[in-house]
């Protein structure tokens, strides 16, 4: 959502450059017809270059990288958090077969470590399984987050150029508009 409103700003701030370039032709247009001088002036006087929107101080809009990795990364660890998790996946008997057989490999590696309790070595080892998500899925949250707030920052940037912009357009049509009601 934030990149797509990234991508509306954009293009508002073309529109306004825009605007701004059709009022400065139009201002050279009264120019000529207030007064035979101002023709004249606008004769000898270079014409401003057309130019694009994205050339007149508006950079081309790309989504923050930041954000873009954050994104990236957040469905990957979420695709491998589906496929591992008990209750998200399918098993089959081959995977129940798989899932005895890694309890098994878990279990005699473990043997030496304390507690000596099976079941309570089991529990530690559920708690150290869960506490591993939870570091991943806070990780992952992390990152959308610090993605989220980059951009945000960013499209607040723009929100101020846009604004002082609009500000000077409406300046500009109100003297024009004057111009226009006193010819």
């Amino acid at each position: 959502e934030l990149v797509r409103q990234g991508e509306a700003l954009k293009r508002t701030e073309q529109m306004v450059d825009k605007m701004d370039q059709d009022l400065k032709t139009s201002q050279r247009h009264i120019n000529s017809i207030k007064s035979v001088w101002g023709g004249l002036v606008n004769y000898f006087k270079a014409k401003p270059p057309e130019s694009k929107p994205e050339q007149n101080g508006t950079p081309e809009y790309y989504a923050n990288s930041r954000l873009k990795e954050a994104v990236m990364s957040s469905k990957e660890q979420e695709s491998k958090y589906q496929e591992s998790h008990p209750k998200l996946r399918k098993l089959d008997n081959s995977g129940l077969l798989t899932l005895f057989y890694t309890e098994y490999l878990v279990s005699s590696v473990q043997r030496d470590s304390c507690p000596k309790n099976q079941h309570l070595r089991a529990y530690q080892q559920k708690i150290d399984n869960d506490l591993d998500e939870m570091s991943s899925v806070l990780s992952r949250l992390k990152n959308l987050g610090l993605g989220l707030q980059t951009e945000i920052d960013e499209q607040d940037d723009v929100l101020d150029r846009l604004t002082k912009k609009v500000e000077t357009l409406d300046v500009n049509i109100e003297s024009t508009d004057k111009k226009i009601r006193q010819l």
